[in-house]
């Protein structure tokens, strides 16, 4: 047997790396849009033009039609928001398939398919493709798949490991968005001004490659429990059926009769019902309405503001989510140690409102400036997010009320994060609108939906508790 003699730990190490890096494919592949939308359209007047070009506008030579036309900030919006209310619709039903479906097979579709589709946008540069529609279809589809993604791999973990330091855990492990972010933003950066389809195809190859990987090497949950790990606390898995032989810390090599779960997996209205997961599915609506503004729109705003090259802005912009690696880990942290998710997120969420404003604010005098600016914006913003959609959903998927129902995780996940996929469609389409009125106009619009994440959090829960 795989299992024999073999410390669980080593299992649960290598769950966690895989499960790193899957997801840090996923969101590899979502962020070369960013990158190209200030390449897509530029000022041509500080584009040098080739000698042999023949040309009748002068303004608009060097973009990518369609959006060579004024309002190509909401063509960009029609495009965010095709993949982001794609991907918020789908998240509520992948987490039910999720719970139905084994999860390898699961994420090994999602993977290539989202592959595929990442690939398909970028081969529209080579294929001179200048149709809006093509574009928005890719996204739409792309949106559908990736919601494969996160309901499966939070249920990996959860499986594999319990409350115990769950917060600290997930808030490490939840870097992979950031890294993600990162790499992303780096792999696009360096085709972009070149040949910006090569920035969507390699992100495409690396998503797909780990659809191949997952295929042959995950494990989907921890069927033999070490039962040292379960008296210290630190590891409830959800599937708590099996026998094991803890003499010596290690798994027995004698064997063990498998018991099945015959639980049915919970219904959507029967996740709903579970305390907290309301309230925290609006809070994250709103938390990861500015969080996925800054993903698609920090770069050119960068641009813009900073007035940086498109490859420039691209990287700068990673200090966000370098912020937000840090960010995640301390929440989890915070969280674990005080036992108090809530407070965390309310008291990052309320301080991220006056650093959004001194960002705005002071950001671009000097460099030394915009990178400290930006590493505690990212910190701030992306640590509740990151808390609430893996520590704080693994408790309420694993909520004593389920009385030991291993299969509500992945659903509770999908609703929260659906609800929050709600908030990070409106974030870019609201920043697409607002925006040719003025960058401050839209940092009032985030700083205003950090206030209201925090708020909307407590009131409901009073509302809830009163009922």
């Amino acid at each position: 047997s795989l299992y024999k003699l073999v410390p669980t730990h080593r299992y649960r190490s290598f769950i966690l790396l895989l499960t790193f890096l899957f997801y840090t494919a996923y969101h590899l592949s979502r962020k070369p849009i960013s990158i190209v939308k200030s390449e897509l359209h530029r000022n041509c007047s500080t584009v040098i033009r080739p000698a042999d070009l023949n040309i009748t506008n002068n303004a608009t030579w060097c973009d990518w039609a369609p959006f060579d036309q004024d309002n190509y900030q909401a063509l960009f919006g029609v495009l965010d928001n095709c993949f982001l209310v794609a991907y918020a619709i789908g998240m509520f039903f992948s987490g039910i398939f999720g719970e139905r479906l084994p999860l390898r097979y699961y994420l090994s579709v999602g993977m290539l398919s989202s592959g595929l589709f990442t690939s398909l946008f970028g081969l529209g540069f080579y294929w001179n493709i200048h149709s809006l529609g093509y574009y928005a279809f890719i996204q739409v589809m792309n949106g559908l798949v990736q919601t494969t993604g996160w309901p499966a791999v939070v249920a990996c973990v959860g499986n594999w490991f319990g409350k115990g330091k769950r917060g600290f855990i997930m808030g490490v492990w939840n870097s992979h968005t950031s890294v993600g972010n990162i790499l992303g933003s780096l792999i696009a950066g360096v085709f972009v001004s070149s040949a910006w389809g090569m920035s969507f195809i390699v992100p495409g190859i690396i998503i797909a490659s780990t659809g191949i990987l997952c295929f042959f090497f995950l494990v989907e949950s921890d069927v033999f429990v070490c039962q040292n790990d379960q008296d210290s606390g630190e590891a409830e898995p959800l599937l708590q059926n099996h026998a094991v032989n803890t003499s010596n810390g290690a798994i027995s090599t004698e064997p063990q009769e498998v018991v099945e779960d015959h639980t049915e997996a919970i219904s959507f209205c029967g996740a709903l019902s579970i305390p907290g997961v309301v309230e925290f599915s609006l809070c994250l609506l709103f938390a990861k309405l500015v969080s996925y503004t800054f993903l698609y729109w920090l770069p050119l705003y960068i641009s813009n503001v900073a007035h940086f090259e498109a490859k420039e802005a691209g990287d700068m912009s990673t200090l966000f989510d370098v912020g937000g690696i840090m960010g995640g880990i301390m929440a989890g942290l915070v969280s674990d140690y005080t036992g108090g998710r809530a407070t965390t997120c309310c008291i990052m969420l309320i301080a991220a409102a006056p650093m959004l404003f001194l960002y705005n604010s002071i950001g671009q005098r000097n460099l030394g400036t915009t990178i400290g600016m930006l590493l505690v914006c990212g910190g701030l913003v992306n640590g509740p997010y990151a808390l609430i959609t893996t520590a704080v959903s693994a408790d309420l998927g694993t909520h004593e009320s389920l009385r030991g129902n291993s299969r509500a995780l992945s659903t509770v996940t999908a609703i929260i994060d659906g609800t929050g996929s709600i908030g990070a469609a409106l974030g870019p389409l609201l920043a697409g609108l607002i925006s040719p009125t003025g960058w401050n106009n839209v940092f009032y619009m985030l700083i205003t939906a950090d206030i209201l994440a925090c708020l909307v959090r407590n009131t409901t829960f009073s509302f809830l508790t009163s009922l």
